[in-house]
């Protein structure tokens, strides 16, 4: 098991800094320390999502690189 967080719980700290940001009450060292986290938790973010998008693209490739367009059934 990793202690790395989840897509969720980064995309969760992104929308708290995105909240702080807008409120425009703090100082502005903070919000440039904050604006920095959050370009990191994007970089983040965008790179589990290319990992997801990998995977499906993985999982919805038949034999021979063939697409499977049959429809999903959980």
């Amino acid at each position: 098991m990793t202690d790395e967080p989840t897509f969720e719980q980064l995309y969760a700290e992104l929308e708290e800094i995105v909240r702080r940001l807008e409120a425009g009450d703090l100082p502005l060292a903070e919000s440039l320390a904050l604006f920095e986290r959050s370009a990191a938790l994007v970089e983040r973010c965008n790179a589990l999502l290319d990992n997801a998008e990998l995977r499906v693209r993985e999982l919805i490739h038949g034999p021979g690189d063939v697409l499977d367009t049959r429809p999903f059934e959980p």
